[in-house]
């Protein structure tokens, strides 16, 4: 076995040579002697030549003689010339930032638990702070702002802003665990636990919803629970769909913007967004609205004119934007009228027919400021 295994070359068989077993091996060192050394043709692959630095990268600074046992780190900076430049210390801009920077230790649990009134969690949790321009835009476009107390009872239906006032006096609102008699205290429904006679007003308010609706004859726009005959009621249908529609959302609670007699018929908006409704009813808002007046008998210039003059209503002088007589149709053998106001006041075109000596058969407003009513709203 020793002359075999001195004429073995390692390149040609090493790939089929077998480890042979202990017990084999045992026997054959003591039964025979090796005499022969051992050759074996041994070769290397030629070593990898090491890359060449770049002109620019290539440096006096760097010292080829560095104590024994210090590890050299390359630094790669750019120099004032706008070249990279390779150095064996860091920069000094760099360590003069590590010196003035402020170090703050680690908050152990029990210090976030003492700061954060026992809620570790949402404290934890709780999110990066933010530039102050990033807040300020995040407060200003998404997050809801703290609103009046007695606004948000009205905005979550609880009942009307004066009634929600006369609860709040009361005494049966609370906030976060304390009565309060103020109806300005700001709230965010988000965040205060707001109770109403032991019921938990909702986090999440309403969606703020706007509807034309086509008031028919002999309708009140009131929210009284007296009146039999409510536009409310025109409304069945919205809120009993409203659940699929909006899920997990509370319902709205709906009032009209201004009203219209019972007597007089067309557009009228409903709404939960006094803001919204605030603008559109307040005289200083100059809105125009247009009626059409179906008049019993004859209507002459001297009738236009003396409408066009105005009357006195409530001690106020109030005189139409424009009057006009309608071309007579086929259909209707009644004169009618265009008239446009913008003051809104009670029964003012009803008063201003009157006081030009006509009777009113029917009225109707077909529109508000921009917005006129569809044809094809029943």
């Amino acid at each position: 076995m020793a002359a075999s295994l001195s004429t073995l070359h390692l390149h040609h068989q090493l790939t089929f040579f077998r480890k042979p077993s202990f017990s084999l091996l045992n026997k054959s060192v003591r039964s025979t002697r090796i005499t022969a050394s051992l050759e074996f043709n041994i070769t290397f692959a030629p070593p990898k030549p090491k890359p060449k630095l770049p002109a620019n990268l290539q440096t006096d600074a760097v010292s080829p003689s560095l104590p024994p046992g210090q590890h050299f780190i390359p630094w790669i900076v750019r120099g004032e010339d706008g070249n990279l430049k390779l150095q064996s210390n860091p920069p000094a801009r760099l360590i003069h930032d590590i010196a003035d920077a402020k170090t703050q230790p680690k908050k152990k649990k029990d210090q976030v638990k003492r700061e954060s009134g026992g809620n570790v969690k949402a404290r934890m949790e709780a999110e990066p702070k933010r530039s102050k321009a990033a807040r300020r835009f995040y407060n200003e476009n998404f997050r809801d702002q703290a609103q009046r107390l007695s606004k948000v009872l009205a905005a979550a239906g609880v009942a009307s802003r004066r009634s929600s006032e006369e609860l709040i006096f009361e005494g049966k609102v609370t906030v976060n665990g304390s009565v309060c008699n103020t109806p300005q205290t700001r709230v965010d429904p988000g965040r205060d636990a707001i109770y109403v006679n032991g019921n938990r007003l909702p986090k999440k308010l309403a969606p703020k919803v706007y509807i034309a609706l086509n008031k028919p004859k002999g309708y009140i726009c009131s929210l009284g629970k007296k009146e039999s005959k409510s536009v409310m009621c025109l409304l069945d249908d919205y809120f009993q769909s409203w659940d699929k529609r909006n899920p997990g959302l509370p319902k709205p609670r709906l009032f009209t913007v201004g009203r219209l007699d019972v007597a007089t018929t067309g557009l009228i908006i409903v709404t939960n967004d006094g803001d919204f409704a605030q603008q559109i009813a307040h005289p200083s808002s100059n809105l125009s609205k247009e009626y059409i007046a179906t008049i019993n008998g004859v209507v002459s210039k001297r009738h236009l004119f003396a409408i066009s003059e105005g009357t006195v209503i409530e001690g106020v002088h109030c005189t139409p934007d424009s009057v006009e007589l309608l071309p007579q149709q086929s259909d209707a053998p009644r004169p009618r009228l265009r008239i446009v106001v913008h003051e809104g006041r009670n029964h003012e075109v009803r008063e201003l027919v009157k006081n030009a000596g006509l009777e009113i058969h029917s009225l109707k407003r077909v529109r508000i400021g921009g917005f006129r009513l569809p044809s094809d709203l029943g």
